[in-house]
């Protein structure tokens, strides 16, 4: 079990986000935006330039800036594998972001399946893991069953989902956690669900990682995919596959490319600058397990982020609790998700609202003109918006917690929307 060994250093996580510092005139910027996007720290600018300026090549070549990012591609490789819990370097496949990706291996899939086959997806999911699938679908005469949520819980009934499973099923694609209305859903045991009849589970976890440590292993997922933008990174996707999937699959890639692994489904030339941008961010996580913990030089890379991981979710969490307790003071407001004081550890930090008489893209324009930035509208959660009856009158506005927020941008927030009435 985590323990917080020291007080969360937020003065010096701050520090390390030069983004965070920017003030326009007099107002400071709140970046309440990170569910679509963080902000980076000084590890992942540094690794970027100096990859950029000394190290710039394509791979393969015998001079010395291809063998340097032939080692560095290697290393960010080896790194995501620690980030994730995979085993195995060759199993992390790099690309443009998580829906490319995903487009990328469904169609590889697709073609090991037959019409009447049955995919299950959900109505909680970012359209990046419903729309790949709808059209592979269409182009190979699938059936696809749908899995609601329940729009007072704001979770899957599992049960429901025992009734989805046949048979014919050959695949569910689910979200470890919800871009919209922050649940974490209990994906081991919906992986365990699919297993009992021979079919795989394709797991988003864009929203998830940068909150949690994930276990690809413990999960028993087939695959999972997440983008480093969104865990301090790069604008850089990545995919985890278990590696008899990854070699029974057949790419779509050009005749001169390598067929082993990763490099059989990374299509083309990389953004090697983004991929060494990704390992400046699990960088970043290793100095903050240093920081909340030092001390501990033997510990593995593993061990050190799930210090810091576990020392930022404790943070996080704290600041979730003063969010969600002064959204439901406002009678003006509606928290779309989970709010429950106890059930924090069931949720990450990203807080759906709609407030009343005022449109969403009202509230996030106002909150604008305070330097406050936050999403309105669906921001692909397409099948949430529907399913809470919210697509027609807008959507909602959506604000996101990261572990280098301050409790002061938390009152500022709550403070803008009280004057909302």
């Amino acid at each position: 079990m985590y323990r917080t060994p020291m007080p969360f250093p937020i003065d010096e996580v701050r520090a390390k986000f030069p983004a965070l510092g920017i003030r326009d005139g007099d107002q400071s910027r709140i970046y309440f935006d990170t569910p679509a996007g963080t902000q980076v720290p000084l590890h992942v600018i540094n690794r970027t330039t100096r990859y950029l300026t000394e190290q710039n090549a394509n791979s393969g070549g015998y001079f010395r800036t291809a063998v340097d990012t032939d080692a560095l591609l290697d290393e960010s490789h080896a790194a995501m594998a620690d980030l994730i819990g995979a085993s195995d370097p060759g199993e992390i496949i790099f690309g443009q972001n998580m829906t490319s990706l995903t487009f990328a291996i469904s169609r590889s899939i697709g073609l090991h399946l037959n019409p009447g086959d049955e995919i299950i997806l959900t109505r909680m999911d970012h359209d990046a893991n419903v729309a790949p699938w709808l059209l592979l679908a269409r182009d190979r005469g699938l059936t696809v069953r749908w899995l609601p949520f329940n729009v007072e819980s704001y979770r899957f009934d599992l049960g429901e989902l025992d009734a989805l499973i046949t048979p014919r099923t050959r695949l569910a694609a689910v979200n470890y956690a919800s871009n919209a209305l922050g649940t974490i859903n209990d994906v081991k045991s919906i992986a365990e669900r699919l297993r009992s009849v021979g079919a795989m589970t394709y797991v988003d976890a864009v929203q998830f990682v940068p909150h949690r440590l994930a276990d690809v292993h413990d999960l028993g997922c087939d695959f999972f995919v997440c983008s480093a933008y969104k865990f301090f990174g790069p604008h850089q996707g990545i995919l985890w596959g278990k590696r008899e999937h990854l070699e029974y699959l057949d790419p779509y890639k050009v005749r001169p490319a390598s067929n082993d692994l990763p490099v059989r489904f990374e299509t083309g030339t990389l953004s090697h600058e983004g991929i060494v941008g990704t390992l400046g961010a699990v960088e970043y996580l290793q100095w903050l397990a240093e920081r909340v913990s030092p001390g501990s030089p033997d510990s593995t890379r593993r061990e050190q982020l799930r210090t810091a991981m576990g020392a930022a979710d404790e943070y996080e969490r704290g600041l979730t609790k003063r969010l969600l307790d002064g959204l439901e003071a406002l009678p003006q407001v509606t928290v779309h998700g989970i709010t429950d004081g106890s059930a924090l550890r069931e949720r990450v930090p990203t807080v759906c609202i709609t407030v009343d008489g005022i449109h969403p893209d009202d509230v996030a324009r106002r909150l604008a003109e305070v330097n406050i930035f936050v999403w309105s509208g669906n921001y692909y959660a397409v099948e949430v918006a529907r399913h809470l009856g919210l697509d027609e009158s807008g959507g909602m506005v959506r604000i996101g917690l990261a572990h280098y927020h301050e409790a002061e941008e938390v009152e500022t927030l709550l403070g803008v929307l009280d004057a909302m009435r």
